[in-house]
């Protein structure tokens, strides 16, 4: 087992990375090719008839490193670029500190605890939704939108309280006791924060209060999960490189196999994850598996459509480049560059590679499985920890292991400064339009306004039914996400300084962002099967997914 991993040389290490970033020299220059001329205007007039949408999702990448490792050994799995802003796990020196997680020895699957996501996202739902219990609205000049919710327990002795403001949601059990009389409103938000500055809370007397905030308080709840697969063969260092591989080898195959079953795409009634499942434009089958009551699917860069002249493969971009976490499985010893994949939204990769162990057993013959992690260094600890050394010799123990990491993975992605700037900004608009519903129809309820007075109420109701609203937004943006980017608000997009419209609530408005694009003024959105949570992100002309809603 000591001899599974061998440190080398700080300087092999700088060697290599210094060679990667350094440009090729001595190039020479490309000769028109005559004899391929006929593909070439083909491959054009596809692209004409896919749309303009691929070429304004293309980006620049840097010079195609063509570079042969001739020195012998066996490097990490993982370097990181010049530029550093990546932690790696375990650290490639000895000792150091930089890694937010810790290698411990001994560590079970019985030990492996899946994150969530928001702990006070089920509150509501458990605790006030099957008892009789007040809901009230209020604007405070500082805070913003402010929605309340207070039940009394049974044993009439216990208030519990939820407030929930742009930033977060607060919970609370008070004893009544504490108060010289009943409390307010007031005094009971006051109790949660004290920087509520409101003197007056609205009650909330629309019978269908209860559905609208718990679409609110779950929106972030999700039990799919959806995860790129990258094939890195010995030599390749590039993106281009990595995802122009088509053929499988049978370690590859067993490796998929540990993560889940191979299921066909056409007519699949599970999470898809953005893949098309009518049409067969986005490959025919694809990695499956549940996973602790949770539904995974891999976008694996191999089943993804192959485009013959195509260096950036969007086709298969599109999807990985979505994800917020991948899978490298590597074939031979050169290392993964953390920067390789260009993508705004891929902020961890988990790397495997397969290696030569001492001994054996019937199960993994004399073959092991070595794990390295790495993530931009904004992104927040997850567990479990890794084995010391990294290898895990039983596939059931990996398995384990890689779905449990790659769950706490994403859900720690979204601490990451991008992520959390961007869902607050989400937040922050669909409580203001979860008030906003609730207080119009409240109005409308009591008999304070006509219909025709609050154009919002009637849009409400009609909502509920089947048309627009607050609900039927909500239905939409929460409806089985794909989770690259299920909740995070995006900027409009402004063209000459003038702001482009959101896109009304009828249209049909998906949710994966291409990565490619993303800025924070532009943002373009091809071919998902979801929706942001506010609403952004029209269809583009080429997208593959049919009308089918994920199950």
């Amino acid at each position: 087992m000591a001899n599974v991993v061998k440190n080398r040389p700080e300087s092999i290490e700088r060697s290599i990375l210094d060679i990667l970033d350094s440009p090729t020299t001595n190039a020479k220059p490309i000769l028109p090719a005559t004899s391929s001329q006929r593909d070439t205007e083909l491959f054009e007039i596809i692209e004409k008839l896919q749309g303009s949408r691929l070429d304004e999702q293309r980006c620049a990448l840097p010079p195609p490193a063509k570079v042969v490792l001739k020195i012998r050994g066996t490097f990490p799995l993982i370097l990181p670029p010049k530029s550093g802003g990546y932690w790696i796990d375990p650290p490639l020196e000895k000792g150091s500190k930089t890694s937010p997680t810790v290698s411990e020895p001994g560590c079970a699957p019985e030990s492996y605890e899946i994150l969530e996501r928001d702990l006070e996202a089920k509150i509501y739902r458990e605790y006030f939704r099957p008892k009789y219990h007040h809901s009230f609205t209020a604007v405070d000049p500082c805070l913003g939108s402010l929605v309340l919710s207070v039940c009394l327990e049974e044993d009439d002795r216990r208030l519990r309280v939820i407030l929930r403001m742009k930033e977060c949601t607060l919970h609370g059990v008070f004893s009544v006791c504490l108060f010289h009389q009943f409390p307010t409103a007031v005094e009971l938000a006051k109790m949660l924060c004290d920087s509520v500055a409101v003197t007056i809370f609205e009650p909330v007397t629309y019978l269908k209060a209860p559905e609208l905030i718990t679409a609110f308080d779950e929106h972030r709840v999700s039990q799919n999960f959806k995860f790129g697969v990258l094939y890195q063969l010995e030599g390749q260092l590039t993106e281009g490189e990595i995802l122009s591989n088509n053929d499988e080898s049978e370690d590859f195959q067993e490796f998929l196999s540990i993560l889940g079953e191979t299921v066909q795409l056409q007519g699949f009634t599970g999470f898809r994850g953005g893949l098309d499942v009518c049409h067969g434009q986005t490959g025919k089958d694809a990695i499956y598996t549940s996973f602790s009551g949770r539904e995974v699917i891999f976008h694996v860069a191999t089943k993804l459509p192959f485009t013959e002249g195509d260096t950036q493969q969007l086709q298969r971009k599109r999807h990985i480049g979505n994800d917020i976490v991948a899978l490298v499985y590597q074939e031979g010893q050169v290392p993964f560059i953390c920067d390789t994949i260009s993508s705004h939204f891929l902020h961890c990769f988990i790397v495997v590679r397969r290696v030569e162990r001492a001994g054996g057993n019937k199960e993994g013959g004399c073959k092991a499985f070595q794990v390295s992690i790495t993530a931009r260094e904004d992104v927040p600890p997850f567990g479990p920890a890794l084995p010391d050394p990294p290898v895990f010799t039983e596939t059931s123990h990996l398995r384990e292991f890689l779905l449990t990491k790659l769950i706490n993975a994403e859900i720690s992605c979204y601490k990451a400064e991008r992520f959390s700037r961007l869902e607050l900004r989400t937040r922050s608009s669909l409580l203001e339009a979860l008030r906003s519903e609730l207080s119009a129809q409240s109005q409308c309820m009591l008999g304070a306004s006509t219909p025709s007075a609050l154009p919002q109420c009637e849009a409400g109701r009609g909502g509920l039914e089947g048309g627009g609203g607050f609900i039927e937004n909500f239905k939409r943006a929460i409806r089985v996400r794909s989770h690259s980017f299920d909740n995070l608000g995006v900027p409009k997009k402004t063209v000459g300084g003038a702001t482009s419209p959101r896109p009304k609530a009828n249209q049909n408005v998906h949710g994966n962002t291409y990565p490619l694009c993303f800025s924070e003024s532009t943002c373009r959105q091809p071919g998902a099967n979801t929706q942001h949570s506010d609403g952004l992100g029209v269809k583009d002309a080429n997208s593959v997914n049919c009308p089918q809603e994920d199950a």
